[in-house]
């Protein structure tokens, strides 16, 4: 049985005193492929590092994160088209849009999502989407940039049925994680009418542990969990949910 965590932030500081030991555990449990979003060009050097040790396991993505959208975005998104020039990587992510934390430059966010949205289809990549209190504002840049070339995962999706069927229109499959475990988590309610085939499995680590460990740190050996978790909600067995969300994976990102 071969699982895939499609989003992981393995190279976190979190992770900095046991991290080959955790990506161990994972590898001990099944999972062998781990998919690797960007947050800026901070964490750089540290991703190739985490490739550099992993070379089997580890695929990276390049991109500017929305909470990480300040005054310097347009050096930021530079160092992204840079980096995509140089090497390979798998997909732009994450990207997208977060009101969480700071509604002040909503236009900048945008303007970078669409921007890295232009980039995938230039390079022919899939986009991975971070998206916190903010469906409505990025649903209106995929709305502009949809069509031929536009493809994806849309990263810890929280939302109900009709947006989970919005973002599949736009060639986006949703990544569930730890949050569908969660008692108040809500889109356990629904999720077995979102085909199997639409689904791909995360956890987002160290952020958004399943339960049981909910509030501690998450670890990609947690996609376990989440796999139990579907596994129940679809009525399949994991080893059938674990094939088809890996074949999902290799759809969108080639590999």
């Amino acid at each position: 049985m071969i699982l895939t965590d499609t989003h992981t932030h393995l190279y976190s500081e979190a992770f900095d005193d046991d991290r080959s030991q955790v990506v161990q555990r994972a590898i001990d449990a099944g999972v062998q492929r781990f998919f690797i979003p960007a947050i800026d060009s901070t964490y750089t050097e540290s991703m190739l590092e985490l490739e550099a040790e992993f070379p089997e396991h580890m695929f990276l993505m390049t991109g500017l994160h929305p909470t990480h959208v300040k005054e310097n975005y347009k050096e930021e998104l530079a160092h992204v088209e840079e980096m995509l020039g140089k090497r390979k990587f798998y997909a732009i992510g994450e990207i997208g849009v977060d009101l969480y934390w700071d509604k002040s430059l909503l236009v900048e966010q945008q303007e970078a999502f669409a921007h890295q949205i232009r980039l995938a289809k230039r390079f022919q990549l899939p986009i991975v989407i971070h998206c916190r209190d903010a469906f409505d504002e990025v649903f209106e840049v995929l709305e502009s940039e949809k069509g031929d070339g536009l493809f994806g995962i849309f990263h810890c999706f929280t939302g109900d049925l009709e947006q989970a069927q919005r973002a599949i229109s736009y060639n986006m499959k949703l990544g569930i994680g730890g949050v569908v475990t969660f008692k108040n988590g809500k889109i356990d309610k629904f999720l077995n009418e979102v085909p199997l085939t639409e689904i791909v499995l995360e956890t987002d680590a160290p952020y958004l542990a399943p339960t049981p460990f909910r509030g501690k740190r998450n670890e990609s050996l947690y996609l376990v969990n989440i796999l139990e978790k579907l596994s129940e909600i679809y009525r399949e067995s994991k080893e059938e949910v674990a094939r088809i969300t890996t074949e999902n994976s290799k759809a969108i990102f080639g590999i």
